[in-house]
C-alpha cells in the first residue's frame, strides 16, 4: 500500500475527477489523502478519500467561497490580475505549510495536478516521488501550440509561430505573481522550480484524449492521454431525471458549469435561440440561479439545478456548453456536438481545439446573441460532419482506459 498525497486547486473541476481517481487507488489498497485550505474538505468528505486541512492561518472559514466568487465573476484585467494574485497566494501557502503536513500524515508519493505548481516543488524538496495530472487541457509548452488559454487556432506558419512565442511570453508576464512564490521557495529548498516545466519526471496521465489536444510533437515519453476518469458516481446528488415525454424535437442539453452556472442572461440567450429554433431544451444551473430567473427561463424550456449528466447527453442531439474540461469530456463521450460558448480562463483555449477537431461551432459568450445561437446550434444539427467528428472522438475515447489505465500507469510509476 502506497499512501498517495493529493494537491490541486480547491475547485470542482480538478477535485471531482481526481476523487475518482482516488477511489481507483483505494479499491486496489491505496490510502489517499487531498491537501488544502480547510473549507475544501467539503469537496471532498465521504467520496472516497481522506482530507488534511494546512493554512488555516490564512484561509478561515469562508475564504473558499471568496475565491470561488471571484472566479465567477471575470471582470477585465484588473479581475485578472486579482485572480492570478489570490491563486498565487494559495501557492505560497501551499509551499509553506505542505512539507509539515505531509510529514505529518506520513505521505509516501505526491499526485500533483499541472494547475498548481507547489504539489511537485514540494514533492522534490522532500524527496518523494510525484505524477503529475493534467484534469483540464495540458500544460506543457511547445512552440507550434499555442497557450492553454487563447483561441487561437492551430498554425504551423511563421506568422502562427510567432504568435505563440509572443503568447507564451504574456502568460509568464501575467503568471509572474506565481512565477516570484515559486522562484522564492525554489530559492529556499535548493531547487530550479522550473525544471521538466515543473512537472513530474516520472509520469504525467491526462484524462483529456489526443483526440481532442492540438498536434504534439514534444512531448515527453513519460506523458500519457487517455479519456475521462469516470466510475459512475455523481460529484453531486441529483435527483432522477424525469423529463416531459418526448416530443418528437431534437433534445439539447446546456450548462455553464460550476461557476459560471449564474450567467442567467447567457441562459437566456440560449433559451430564446433554442425555441427560435424549434428545439427541445434543458439547461442545468448548478443551483446556482435565482428563483425568478429560474422562473424566467422555465416559460422557454425545461430546467434543473443538476441533472445525471451521462444520462442526460446520451439522449441528446447537441449540446451548449462553456468548454469546462468535464462537461465537454461527458459529451464527447457520449459522441455530441457542441456549440461552444467559452466564457473564461481555458474555455477559449479548449473551444479552438474542439474547432480543429470539427465537433463544435464556436461562439464566443462576449458575442453570444439569440440569432448567433440559432444559426450556431442550426448548424451543428444540420451539417452531418459535426456528429461524424463528435462519434469519431467518442469511438477514440471509447478505447483510453479511463481511471483504471490511470491507475495502472501510477502503480507502474512510482517505486515501490
Amino acid at each position: 500500500m502506497t499512501h498517495f498525497a493529493v494537491v490541486a486547486p480547491p475547485l470542482p473541476g480538478h477535485f471531482n475527477p481526481l476523487l475518482v481517481l482516488a477511489r481507483e487507488l483505494g479499491r486496489r489498497g491505496h490510502r489517499v489523502t487531498f491537501l488544502h485550505m480547510a473549507d475544501a474538505a467539503k469537496l471532498v468528505d465521504g467520496k472516497g478519500a481522506g482530507f488534511q486541512a494546512v493554512g488555516a492561518r490564512d484561509y478561515p472559514p469562508g475564504a473558499l467561497k471568496a475565491y470561488v466568487d471571484r472566479l465567477a465573476k471575470p471582470t477585465g484585467l484588473l479581475g485578472l490580475l486579482g485572480t492570478l494574485r489570490a491563486t498565487a497566494a494559495q501557492t505560497d501557502m501551499l509551499c509553506r505549510d505542505l512539507p509539515g503536513a505531509l510529514r505529518a500524515i506520513g505521505a509516501e508519493a505526491m499526485i500533483a495536478d499541472q494547475t498548481e505548481a507547489a504539489g511537485g516543488l514540494v514533492a522534490r524538496h522532500l524527496g518523494i516521488p510525484f505524477i503529475s495530472t493534467a484534469t483540464a487541457l495540458p500544460l506543457n509548452r511547445e512552440p507550434t501550440v499555442p497557450p492553454p488559454f487563447v483561441p487561437w487556432p492551430y498554425d504551423l506558419s511563421e506568422k502562427g509561430l510567432v504568435m505563440n512565442k509572443g503568447g507564451y511570453q504574456v502568460t509568464d508576464l501575467l503568471m509572474r505573481p506565481v512565477r516570484k512564490v515559486l522562484m522564492r521557495h525554489g530559492a529556499a529548498f535548493g531547487l530550479d522550480p522550473f525544471a521538466d516545466q515543473g512537472f513530474s519526471p516520472l509520469l504525467t496521465v491526462s484524462q483529456v484524449p489526443q483526440a481532442l489536444d492540438f498536434p504534439r510533437q514534444e512531448l515527453p515519453a513519460t506523458f500519457h492521454y487517455g479519456s475521462p476518469w469516470r466510475d459512475g458516481a455523481s460529484p453531486v446528488p441529483v435527483e432522477p431525471l424525469n423529463l416531459a415525454p418526448d416530443d418528437g424535437r431534437p433534445l439539447v442539453f446546456c450548462s455553464l458549469g460550476t461557476l459560471q452556472g449564474a450567467r442567467a442572461d447567457i441562459f437566456l440567450k440560449v433559451a430564446e435561440g433554442a425555441r427560435d429554433l424549434g428545439v427541445r431544451l434543458l439547461i442545468a444551473h448548478g443551483g446556482l440561479l435565482a428563483p425568478h430567473e429560474v422562473s424566467r427561463l422555465e416559460a422557454l424550456c425545461e430546467v434543473r439545478a443538476f441533472v445525471p449528466q451521462a444520462e442526460v447527453l446520451a439522449r441528446c442531439r447537441a449540446a451548449v456548453l462553456h468548454c469546462g474540461m468535464n462537461t465537454v469530456l461527458d459529451a464527447m463521450a457520449s459522441g455530441v456536438p457542441l456549440v461552444a460558448v467559452p466564457i473564461a480562463f481555458e474555455q477559449p483555449a479548449t473551444a479552438s481545439r474542439l474547432d480543429y477537431h470539427g465537433v463544435a461551432k464556436v461562439v464566443p459568450a462576449g458575442k453570444l446573441s439569440r440569432r448567433r445561437l440559432k444559426d450556431a446550434l442550426g448548424a451543428v444539427l444540420g451539417e452531418p460532419g459535426f456528429a461524424a467528428a463528435a462519434r469519431r472522438v467518442a469511438a477514440a475515447m471509447a478505447d483510453g482506459g479511463g481511471v483504471v489505465r490511470a491507475a495502472d500507469l501510477i502503480e507502474g510509476a512510482v517505486p515501490r
